[in-house]
């Protein structure tokens, strides 16, 4: 019997059915590094767990490898670089856990509501101790950070236990809000303030890791109830610790750590009302069947084509298209990037190109998307799963092509809108040389890297020479300027790359003086 593809499994999972037309599908589980290199040039496609690493030595010795599929979330034992070089896929199921996650939050806010893990301690150990009041979440608020899947689930669940939900996400559009049935705090401060338990599923991110500090856990009510069953430190550790220590909070439910396994002396396993479990949040029956039969279909399908589903790497392009596109690519990520700063959470994008461009500019639009989304979604966004993505997070996308540029040859530009807001960002490449060439109706050029600060004010003289003097008295040195303005004597706009990150509160400094009428600090 002949078959179109073959596909490996190494890994021990469960997955599913393996008698599918055309495919010749080998189960062996625990499969020996020696045995998988020796087998592996007969095969289309690997399926791994975390065991097998894939490296350098493994992808070499696929010589008709065509995707690699991992089961479940993470993909450190994958070379993603070295895989994209050699034009191999890979894929995840990073969706198959998402109940199992959301129901392990849900569990953790009412152990930590009713006492669980303290009453049960205390029973085991002889203590018969029926003083401990808990409390009831019906009529409570649930403040959720990040309105992704997992978050999605949290808010349902909570809902029907007859909870008012609030959520902080500024990368999700306001239909998605109102589709859950959830209200929208515009700050994470505004979040913390009205809440009576709090719970965490964000990516971790340079962004997140120790978003909620000392500062935040103060700003929730006392006797809040705080959750994080996402990542580890998102919740800052040490500061949830003396929380609870000081009475501030009434308990907390955690399955993550900073670094897992903790220390015998981490300071969790003795503190007080927290209920703690070992990142279980993948570890129920149905979430390891899923993930198994899922990254089958999903390597199957991917084999005949269908790419739209798990995909984490962008096996490169073609050298021709490389060639004629990848500088556009690249100032199209970066414009995308920098709106999903200046607007996260925006309704609507669109991208207009002035000009004529080299090739078709499909991938000009993914790559936009690419930036505007990277870092806000539980997937990492990549040109082969970006436009699934902006759909999930019901972002409408569409394109405009106009003949002429005004000042340049070709121009992209990227407009995003949320409600009455609108953003405009412009780009363009010389040669190689990606550039910036819009923002809002400014004309500007500089090269985009690094951080850049944005900044509008009155025209006339003295704003970039107090905000020069700030800066130098904080120590931070600029690498370069653009100077716009609408007329004289009337709107101007700024723009300056810093070689050093500012602080929230050395941009709010910014924000105050005189001349200055608004500031944004965005990374490139």
């Amino acid at each position: 019997m002949s078959f179109m593809y073959r596909v490996l499994i190494c890994d021990e999972m469960n997955p599913g059915e393996l008698n599918h037309q055309g495919f010749d599908i080998e189960y062996i589980p625990n499969m020996a590094r020696e045995d998988v290199l020796r087998r592996l040039p007969e095969f289309d496609a690997l399926i791994t767990r975390s065991r097998t690493r894939v490296d350098q030595e493994l992808l070499d010795a696929g010589t008709k490898l065509r995707v690699v599929g991992r089961g479940g979330v993470g993909v450190d034992n994958i070379d993603l670089e070295y895989a994209s070089r050699k034009g191999i896929l890979v894929l995840n199921a990073p969706e198959s856990n998402n109940v199992s996650a959301a129901e392990l939050a849900i569990a953790l806010l009412l152990a930590s509501a009713r006492g669980l893990i303290r009453t049960h301690t205390k029973t085991v150990s002889g203590v018969w101790d029926r003083k401990f009041l808990g409390v009831e979440l019906k009529d409570k608020t649930l403040g959720i950070v990040g309105l992704g899947r997992i978050g999605s689930l949290v808010a349902a669940r909570a809902l029907g236990l007859k909870m008012k939900v609030v959520a902080f996400d500024p990368y999700v559009t306001d239909e998605k809000f109102k589709m859950l049935d959830v209200k929208r705090a515009q700050t994470l401060d505004e979040l913390l303030g009205q809440v009576d338990a709090l719970t965490v599923h964000t990516p971790l991110t340079e962004e997140t890791e120790a978003m909620v500090g000392a500062r935040e856990l103060a700003l929730l009510k006392k006797g809040a109830i705080v959750v994080n069953a996402a990542r580890g430190n998102i919740i800052e550790e040490q500061a949830l610790v003396d929380a609870l220590h000081s009475g501030h909070l009434f308990a907390a439910g955690i399955d993550v750590f900073k670094d897992e396994p903790p220390a015998k002396d981490h300071p969790f396993l003795t503190a007080p009302n927290l209920a703690i479990t070992a990142h279980l949040g993948a570890n129920t029956v149905e979430a390891q069947e899923r993930v198994g039969a899922e990254i089958v279909d999903r390597v199957l399908a991917a084999l005949k084509g269908d790419v739209s589903r798990g995909a984490v790497n962008a096996p490169a392009m073609d050298a021709h298209t490389q060639e004629v596109l990848g500088p556009y690519l690249e100032i199209a990520r970066k414009l995308g990037k920098i709106q999903g700063q200046l607007l996260p959470g925006a309704n609507d994008l669109e991208v207009e190109f002035y000009g004529e461009f080299p090739a078709d500019t499909t991938p000009i639009v993914t790559s936009v998307l690419v930036g505007y989304l990277s870092g806000t979604t539980e997937e990492a966004p990549n040109m082969i799963n970006a436009r699934a993505l902006a759909k999930e997070r019901g972002l409408r996308v569409g394109t405009r092509a106009l003949e002429e540029a005004d000042y340049y040859q070709n121009e992209i530009r990227v407009i995003v809108r949320q409600g009455e807001r609108k953003r405009t960002v412009g780009g363009t490449a010389f040669g190689n040389a990606p550039r910036l060439t819009r923002l809002r109706n400014f004309r500007v050029e500089l090269e985009p890297q690094g951080y850049i600060l944005i900044c509008s004010n009155i025209d006339k003289p003295g704003a970039v020479a107090a905000l020069s003097n700030y800066l130098a008295s904080q120590n931070v040195n600029i690498a370069g300027m653009a100077l716009g303005r609408s007329e004289k004597g009337g709107e101007a706009l700024f723009t300056l790359t810093l070689d050093d990150k500012l602080s929230s509160q050395q941009l709010e400094a910014i924000r105050a003086l005189d001349v200055i009428e608004s500031a944004y600090l965005v990374e490139v």
